[in-house]
């Protein structure tokens, strides 16, 4: 590490420093040898200067928060950038509360932003320090509303102190919940009396969400390794969902609460809209990037207008959010009080606990100075003729082998065409003329230029190339990160070595794929919000098309349904796991003999033998068929984990059924939860023209119904969503 005596500011191009010099004398005599010597900090009086110090959690994005903290330590002076798991930020903060213009950057979730919030109000800063926010947790709901985006790519960290230096200062209100035991109702032993945090920054709930958000911290707790990738974390909370809309465990959440906002009741919307939870949410973003709140009614959110948005949400609603849906408006208020009369689960910013019968109160506490991240001013002189510029595409594969060659590259991308644009289009703006110049190219292709995932890549503001994340696209002009080429980055194209047949994966392996799945278990099913690009395609393969190619130099017939395969995957269950490769599977009648009796070893004894899952039996009927019919879940469990995702559409010769067909008929719901948060498909109809919904219809099973109906209707809002997207 180097030694520096320099405090720098965050605005490095202008050269503007502050000395930090260390004392020459001893002003004490040392008592051991380990004791470090005092330093003072010197501010040069330039209103000019932002001096920054960094709080950061080594732990956070798994391995990002050490990385980033080293590259911190290298730009900045070490002094300035603080461990969090040593003791906290109040060091740090106390260290330097005489700093005038100071801003401090928060790294990682949105608890370590509360964390630093809590800290100063116990300091009792004045002026407080503006806050800015590196997003490495998994919501980051504070840090979208503020435009630093979901999550950290691979941003310089240059650029970011830039934007911290340019960012505007914005007030976030703070509310303080105060709670009081009700001691008219009786407290259970699984409750607690006081909630986890006394102070909301994000949010404050209470109902199926935050029991929802309950059992996923309790499953995590118990079993961290099975809980190692967001998407697996997403998977959970659509499955939990998926058994809460079948089960209906808080429909009577408005008749063991009262709810009175700014001295109204409103328990009677409550009850007229039947809400399973009730959020009062302080900013837009909730949920991982959902807004809940309807701005149809003309009325916006605003961070520092000292009221708090009120938000009912059904077990309905809640998987629709994900595809761009609201929850039901109930009001806006300064201060709510609520009187519960039973023991509910509560969380605030995604902090769960049981809640014994209590008696909120929700007031106003003070306001935060938060730093956001501004959209560049443009400079582009209205009547000045379009830009034309080539659109290329460069997949994950070279990204990542050449991530610091320019010139590779360039080199190493394929052009997909050109379009024409405004100079001042945001990327938002472009991201639309690019989908739409995709739209009229692929037409008559059996296959797609791109994925859905795909984002842009900044070429020209740093020595390398670096994503752009897509929540923050509307803060980027097309002239900010490109200069003759839009580069594309397109996760989805991986590297070709990987697709097909994979030399070093044996088909004699014994590997146990059903641990993979973890998450599904006997007592969880799914929900509608697992995420549409995990939709599990019916066929494996493109047709043969010699005018696309996926990879340069390899043939879509060859790679193109195995890519598909292989990202799902890497989804799924991470990019180190890869199953055995099917194309030298041996079909067997005992695949099917193993689904029928539920015999999970026989199957994965015969599956490590090479023998393929997706065997069929004269009626053209799979394992999952047979699986999903008679309810064995674990073989339905393992069958989701190993096999080709083919098998998920598959349809038998009889009736043209699906295994989720012959699940919804035959009343397995957790069967069916399970394979709709795979990606199982809702609207296929068979032969009589029955999807699953209505064979749940048929069987006299209302509620299973119902959760295919609401899983049925978001599927179809996201396919719709897609295509005019896409």
């Amino acid at each position: 590490m180097r030694s520096s005596k320099v405090l720098k500011s965050v605005d490095e191009e202008e050269g503007e420093e502050l000395d930090v010099e260390e004392d020459g004398e001893e002003q004490f005599e040392k008592q051991n040898d380990k004791e470090t010597r005092p330093f003072a900090i010197k501010p040069i009086p330039n209103a000019n200067i932002k001096p920054l110090i960094v709080f950061i959690n080594p732990k956070s994005g798994g391995n990002q928060g050490a990385k980033l903290m080293q590259k911190f330590q290298w730009l900045l002076n070490p002094r300035q950038v603080f461990d969090l798991t040593q003791g906290g930020p109040k060091a740090g903060l106390e260290m330097f509360r005489k700093v005038t213009n100071l801003r401090v950057l928060a790294c990682g979730g949105d608890g370590t932003v509360g964390w630093v919030l809590s800290v100063l109000d116990q300091l009792n800063f004045q002026p407080p320090p503006a806050v800015a926010v590196l997003p490495l947790g998994t919501g980051n709901d504070l840090a979208r509303a503020l435009g630093w985006g979901g999550g950290y790519t691979d941003e310089p960290i240059s650029k970011i102190l830039c934007n911290i230096a340019d960012g505007e200062v914005v007030h976030l209100d703070r509310w303080r919940v105060d709670v009081v035991k009700n001691e008219d109702y009786e407290p259970t032993e699984e409750g607690r009396d006081t909630l986890p945090l006394s102070v909301v920054n994000n949010y404050f709930s209470f109902g199926v969400d935050a029991h929802i958000a309950l059992e996923f911290h309790e499953a995590r707790e118990a079993n961290p390794q099975k809980f190692n990738s967001r998407l697996r974390n997403k998977m959970f909370y659509g499955q939990a969902g998926g058994k809460d809309l079948l089960q209906r465990k808080w429909k009577d959440l408005s008749d063991n609460c009262t709810l009175e906002c700014d001295g109204k009741d409103m328990t009677p919307i409550l009850k007229e809209y039947k809400v399973h939870a009730v959020v009062f949410l302080n900013i837009p973003s909730y949920g991982s990037g959902t807004h809940p709140w309807n701005r149809s009614s003309g009325i916006e959110q605003q961070t520092d207008d000292g009221i708090i948005e009120v938000i009912g949400l059904t077990t309905y609603q809640m998987p629709l959010l994900q595809a761009g849906g609201h929850g039901t408006t109930i009001c806006q208020c300064k201060q709510a009080k609520i009187i519960t009369k039973k023991t509910i689960p509560m969380q605030v910013d995604g902090e769960a606990a049981r809640v014994n019968p209590s008696i909120i109160e929700l007031t106003h506490l003070n306001k935060a100075s938060m730093v956001t991240k501004k959209k560049a001013k443009s400079v582009t002189i209205p009547h000045l003729e379009q830009l034309r510029l080539q659109v290329s595409r460069i997949t994950m594969f070279d990204y990542e082998q050449h991530h610091y060659d320019k010139e590779k590259l360039r080199s190493a991308s394929s052009s997909l065409g050109m379009i024409m644009i405004d100079q001042d289009a945001d990327l938002e703006q472009v991201r639309k003329h690019i989908n739409r110049m995709i739209e009229e190219t692929g037409k008559g292709r059996s296959g797609r230029l791109l994925s859905d995932s795909w984002c842009f890549l900044d070429s020209c503001t740093a020595e390398r190339f670096f994503r752009i994340d897509r929540a923050q696209e509307h803060l980027h002009y097309v002239t900010d990160i490109c200069t003759e080429d839009i580069f594309l980055l397109d996760p989805e194209l991986t590297d070709p070595t990987n697709m097909g047949v994979r030399g070093d994966v044996s088909v004699d392996n014994d590997i146990d794929h059903s641990e993979r799945l973890a998450m599904v278990s006997d007592s969880d099913c799914g929900g509608g919000s697992y995420h549409p690009a995990t939709t599990r395609s019916s066929t494996t393969s493109l047709p043969h098309d010699t005018s696309l190619t996926l990879i340069p130099g390899h043939d879509s017939s060859d790679s193109g349904g195995e890519e598909n395969i292989r990202s799902l995957h890497d989804r799924v269950f991470g990019p180190e796991y890869y199953p055995p490769s099917h194309l030298l599977e041996k079909n067997s009648d005992g695949i099917i003999k193993a689904a029928k009796q539920g015999d999970i070893k026989m199957l994965k004894d015969l599956h490590s033998q090479g023998y393929s899952l997706l065997s069929i039996d004269a009626q053209g009927q799979t394992a999952l068929h047979y699986s999903a019919r008679h309810g064995h879940k674990d073989v339905v469990r393992y069958l989701i984990a190993s096999a080709p995702p083919s098998i998920f559409d598959m349809v038998d010769n009889e009736k043209g059924q699906t295994a989720l067909h012959q699940a919804a008929q035959n009343r397995r719901r957790t069967v069916c939860c399970m394979l709709v948060a795979a990606g199982a498909s809702l609207t296929i109809k068979d032969l009589q023209g029955n999807t699953p919904r209505a064979l749940a219809q048929s069987a006299d099973d209302q509620e299973l119904a119902a959760y295919l109906e609401s899983q049925e209707q978001f599927q179809t809002m996201v396919h719709e969503d897609l295509e005019t997207t896409v």
